[in-house]
């Protein structure tokens, strides 16, 4: 139950996005699980692979505006905590259905919540308000905090392995973001037998993330292609 804990911090946009689809990549490979935290050297948005880029356009300020390789809705990245999962073909994750590889990765971060004394609940069902809007209402199995969403997640599937992309809006107490991760890495080690590695992203890694960040994510022909 080796798991890679990758800490990228702070990136741009396009690089994120790019570092992310390159981890899933790279699960033949690595062979191991990877959690990734990182910030963001900007404001910026991301959106899912299936919106509509004219509609995303008039929904957000934020700029820039970068595609995600999962679904779902849009994901403002001025004040979040994000993290990614990826997890190589085979993996337990990898076999679980969509809706159950999404209810444990927010019941994971529950967990973390409640290590830091904040108490938080999976979504029993939906609230709907605006479409294609992450953090306006919710959707089963979002975490939520007095009612109000503050964690959502994406995914993609495939051959390769699982990846999730996830971001968490901090709800207003007391809390450093450091105190989060450690209690993240606590719970998995605690709840699923994990034990951590810490992992630096290696030449061949930023190599497909680097031409995939300015290859795809930065071009208009990717990011307008709905």
């Amino acid at each position: 139950m080796n798991w890679l804990l990758l800490n990228s911090g702070k990136c741009a946009a396009a690089f994120n996005m790019a570092l992310d689809e390159a981890l899933l990549e790279a699960m033949p490979r690595l062979r191991a699980p990877v959690l990734r935290l990182y910030g963001w050297t900007e404001p910026a948005a991301t959106f899912g692979y299936f919106q509509k880029f004219s509609e995303v356009e008039s929904s957000t300020p934020l700029r820039p505006l970068i595609r995600r390789p999962t679904g779902g809705g849009i994901v403002p990245h001025d004040a979040d905590w994000t993290y990614s999962a990826v997890f190589p073909a085979g993996h337990d994750w990898h076999s679980l259905k969509a809706e159950e590889s999404y209810r444990r990765i927010h019941d994971w971060l529950r967990l973390a919540f409640a290590e830091l004394n904040v108490s938080t609940e999976l979504a029993p069902c939906c609230k709907k308000t605006l479409p294609g809007q992450c953090f306006v209402g919710y959707e089963k199995s979002d975490l939520l905090w007095h009612g109000r969403k503050i964690a959502g997640a994406a995914q993609r599937r495939n051959k390769l392995g699982l990846l999730i992309q996830g971001s968490v809006q901090p709800p207003p107490v007391s809390l450093l973001r450091g105190d989060w991760e450690r209690a993240l890495a606590a719970v998995a080690a605690a709840q699923f037998g994990v034990r951590w590695q810490t992992f630096v992203a290696d030449a061949e890694l930023l190599a497909v993330a680097g031409q995939l960040a300015v290859g795809k994510y930065s071009q208009p022909d990717y990011l307008q292609r709905r």
